[in-house]
């Protein structure tokens, strides 16, 4: 199909956002909204971004008079008859948007694509009641369109092949990848993005650590873009917590995407993020309030008498680990202790996956007063998190804050407190059956790698939409293959152990590949 004419229904933040690049593709674009003046206003904000565009150099002053003469409004939905395509971005209610795909079938030709914008619906059921079911196709953008090149494409059980080749040929044109997913509850980037905040609100509600830590943790030490508190502050808690309970009842109450009780607090109580200037953070003008407790922590563990290192004892359960470590230990002059068992003297420091500091120290067999485990997982060069165990002596968790706090190690006394207020680039955290980076980021991919054990996706659009759509340093099937599948199966083998919790159960698509010490991306040949 040649599409010369996009109809667009709906003109606010995501209508028009859909507008611009198909105009900037070169497409004729009809502008519809139900509410009496909202397209005229949405064309004329679009208009005034675009003019800033121009003027900052991102067009010519022809290509800004091509694009705006391709945007015309009309005022009665029966004006859209000419467009090939009508992509509806309405508000997300099911009722509603049955309603509106019945009117416009009485309108459109029979050879016209009706492509919904939802993000939570089943495109199934929204295409239930049409005369033409197999017309109708999910065409999922996410916010802000120009900036984020991807798009969902899902068809329902109706859904004809040539639909959804047309939509790939057109989300291509307008300069977007498209990825196909199969019509299920959050397709696969809402589906694959529940295993971030949920994580971490479960992390946080278990007082491993205060919401600035888990933030930095995830932000600095393992290259999220925003902190999950950051990022339900920004989406707003009105808008983040009703998805999560949606695809939680949407899956049978499936423990991977179990809510947390305190966003529903916070939006009954109204503490609904940046919108209304407090959620997790506190905003001023829509700005956070730089108070950052996490950064500026001066810990007691830091200022306490001894924090002068005697001798590190190291169990490591990778073998890379404990070199990385021996490295890093004499290249700031520590001595090392590499008897059997401990010195009673010395710091006993655990790499260690998926298990808290006393049942490490228990298997290890030392002392857990001496222990402080270290999360791994994250490079030593961006961040640490240190874990003591509930009996760890203060002095061995000083020794450890003071190694790791800074870049410049081992300290004599007289320099002790003034290190203390410098920013540390560790976190000290409460025992957790595994880290905060550890647990989020393998949730992550595990449920990256149930995605494509359902066959939501392929293994690649998968990582593609997961890390476009969501900002992720990495997409969850290549972050498995980067960080190695069977260390990851292990960090969840081992909290499941030891939590019971059926959320944490390795998908069958990660144990195989990683017992035959394959490539997450490896697929089953087909019969």
């Amino acid at each position: 199909m040649t599409v010369n004419t996009l109809a667009i229904v709906g003109t606010g933040i995501m209508g028009m956002g859909i507008a611009q690049i198909a105009a900037q593709a070169g497409i004729q674009v009809l502008l519809y909204d139900a509410k009496a003046g909202a397209a005229e206003q949405g064309r004329h904000s679009l208009q005034a971004m675009l003019e800033k565009l121009t003027a900052k150099g991102k067009f010519s002053d022809d290509e800004l008079q091509a694009m705006l003469s391709r945007l015309t409004v009309v005022q009665e939905l029966s004006q859209i008859a000419t467009a090939e395509i009508v992509v509806e971005a309405i508000i997300e209610n099911l009722d509603i948007k049955k309603q509106l795909f019945a009117q416009l079938e009485s309108v459109i030709t029979a050879d016209t694509i009706l492509a919904t914008n939802t993000s939570s619906l089943s495109v199934t059921a929204i295409a239930a009641d049409c005369e033409y079911p197999e017309r109708v196709a999910g065409f999922h953008f996410f916010n802000p369109v120009p900036l984020m090149k991807i798009v969902e494409i899902i068809p329902g059980l109706s859904t004809q092949q040539s639909v959804i080749d047309a939509l790939t040929d057109l989300a291509k044109r307008m300069g977007h990848l498209g990825v196909v997913a199969k019509d299920t509850p959050g397709f696969i980037v809402n589906h694959g993005g529940r295993a971030y905040g949920t994580e971490a609100l479960k992390i946080l509600g278990e007082g491993v650590a205060i919401f600035e830590q888990i933030d930095r943790i995830l932000r600095d030490g393992a290259g999220f873009r925003m902190g999950p508190f950051e990022l339900l502050d920004l989406t707003g808690i009105d808008v983040s917590h009703p998805v999560m309970e949606s695809i939680y009842d949407q899956f049978y109450h499936e423990a991977r995407y179990r809510p947390h009780p305190l966003t529903r607090q916070m939006l009954v109580g109204k503490k609904l993020g940046r919108k209304v200037g407090e959620g997790f953070y506190q905003y001023e003008k829509g700005q956070k309030v730089s108070v950052d407790s996490a950064q500026n922590q001066v810990t007691k563990a830091a200022l306490v008498d001894d924090a002068t290192i005697r001798s590190v004892w190291i169990g490591a359960d990778l073998a890379e680990d404990k070199t990385q470590l021996i490295d890093y230990l004499n290249a700031h002059d520590v001595t090392i202790d590499d008897n059997d068992t401990p010195h009673p003297d010395s710091l006993v420091l655990l790499a260690i996956y998926g298990e808290d500091t006393t049942n490490a120290a228990i298997r290890y067999q030392v002392d857990p007063k001496q222990a402080v485990a270290i999360d791994m997982l994250t490079e030593l060069t961006k961040h640490r998190t240190l874990m003591p165990s509930i009996v760890t002596q203060e002095r061995f968790v000083a020794q450890a804050y003071a190694l790791f706090g800074s870049s410049t190690g081992n300290k004599g006394s007289d320099s002790r407190e003034a290190d203390a207020q410098e920013v540390s680039s560790a976190t000290l955290i409460a025992e957790s059956t595994g880290f905060v980076a550890q647990r989020v980021v393998a949730m992550v991919i595990n449920l990256g790698c149930d995605i494509a054990m359902q066959k939501i996706a392929t293994p690649e659009d998968i990582d593609n939409a997961v890390k476009l759509g969501l900002g992720y340093p990495y997409g969850p099937i290549s972050w498995g293959d980067h960080l190695g599948a069977s260390r990851v199966l292990l960090i969840l083998e081992r909290i499941y152990e030891l939590t019971g919790d059926p959320r944490y159960r390795p998908s069958p698509w990660l144990q195989r590949r990683a017992k035959l010490d394959m490539s997450l991306f490896t697929q089953q040949n087909t019969y």
